[in-house]
């Protein structure tokens, strides 16, 4: 299989600004013959994924990643379901786990997950099976359990076990949530595995879920958003949760508690419109929301004592296209996008938090969901 290289150019690195068209399609080889003599990553720096979301067949589009954050395109990998070919309006619908030995991703046309050994060949299918509900749109996973986020119906949250990446159902797990106008939008595990959280698009309420030692949620509390529409969030590294929000464009911060959350930073405006996704880097130091609604741009916060949120810049990082999800690599180095004109965009996070733009790469589909990096 041939690859083209997606190559940093000297403008780029002059001006935070500047990104490289690449007039690169999308690799079409589906899958290594062969699997590897070893299934863990190989010497490239990292990886990239991409969900194709395809109706005809859904796939996950990999790139390889060099240190300096340039990208390889490296293959798609049948997930064994379908995609609708529309956005999913949700974040993690493509995940790794902490060890990046395994990615999971959502097949929201045929009602069911895939999971991935990831191997220095590239990524080789465990297994597929039922989500557990109706349109799965988010997944998240903590040591042997996997939830994962189904929307139909009113929506609901399904677990499974995780045996070295293949998935199995967990019996009794299933828990709706506040009702059928939910529109939920992500599920996540705190840091410690004791909380689950879901965003509430439609009801603009924030779910947390207790969960026993079974890994079964044993209750849920549904607090108000401090901002109206909280979309895709993120965890500091001490636990605190920060949390997208479209309405008002903005970011809130909380400490989450068995019996729900206390609020810490309320609703921080980042000048944009429809801050939708939002990561926190691994240090903790900030955190970045991909704004949707025409803003063409990421927004940079920093991450003071008590996960108190103060604007760094609403535009950090003006953008080729309209954001659809973003996610940071293993150490947080740089930051990728998915975005609506088709192209993954790369930024180099900088000391002070600042993001410098490195390339824009052609050749994804339309509808594509999700995003994952390492």
């Amino acid at each position: 299989m041939s690859r083209t290289r997606i190559a940093l150019s000297a403008a780029a690195a002059v001006t935070s600004v500047a990104t490289l068209a690449i007039a690169a399609t999308a690799p079409t080889a589906l899958a290594h013959a062969t699997d590897p003599p070893a299934d863990h990553p190989g010497p490239t720096a990292g990886a990239v994924y991409v969900l194709g979301n395809q109706p005809s067949g859904n796939a996950v589009i990999a790139y390889d990643r060099d240190a300096d954050g340039t990208l390889t395109p490296a293959g798609q990998y049948p997930t064994g379901g379908l995609g609708t070919g529309a956005g999913l309006g949700s974040q993690n619908a493509v995940i790794l786990d902490d060890a990046g030995r395994h990615l999971y991703a959502v097949n929201a046309g045929s009602d069911t997950l895939s999971s991935f050994a990831v191997t220095r060949g590239g990524l080789r299918l465990l297994s597929t099976v039922d989500s557990g509900g109706d349109v799965p749109i988010s997944v998240t996973v903590h040591g042997d359990r996997l939830y994962a986020l189904n929307t139909g119906s009113g929506g609901s949250i399904s677990g499974f076990r995780v045996d070295d990446g293949r998935l199995s159902p967990l019996r009794g797990s299933t828990r709706g949530l506040s009702g059928t106008a939910a529109d939920a939008a992500q599920v996540q595990f705190s840091p410690d595995g004791r909380e689950l959280v879901v965003t509430e698009k439609g009801t603009s309420l924030i779910d947390v879920y207790r969960v026993g030692g079974n890994g079964v949620p044993a209750g849920r509390t549904s607090v108000p958003s401090e901002g109206s529409t909280p979309f895709g969030f993120d965890f500091t590294p001490s636990g605190d949760l920060a949390v997208s929000e479209a309405g008002p464009s903005a970011a809130s911060t909380y400490d989450v508690r068995p019996t729900g959350l206390r609020t810490l930073s309320a609703s921080v405006g980042n000048t944009q419109a429809a801050a939708c996704w939002l990561v926190v880097t691994d240090d903790g130091r900030f955190a970045y929301t991909g704004n949707g609604g025409g803003s063409l741009s990421i927004s940079s916060y920093r991450v003071g004592r008590h996960a108190a949120l103060s604007l760094l810049d609403g535009r950090s990082a003006p953008t080729t296209g309209g954001v659809t999800d973003i996610a940071l690599s293993t150490g947080s180095d740089y930051l990728y996008a998915r975005l609506g004109d088709g192209t993954v965009g790369a930024f180099d996070v900088q000391r002070d938090g600042s993001l410098v733009a490195l390339l824009s790469g052609t050749g994804l589909p339309a509808g594509t969901a999700g995003i994952a990096a390492r």
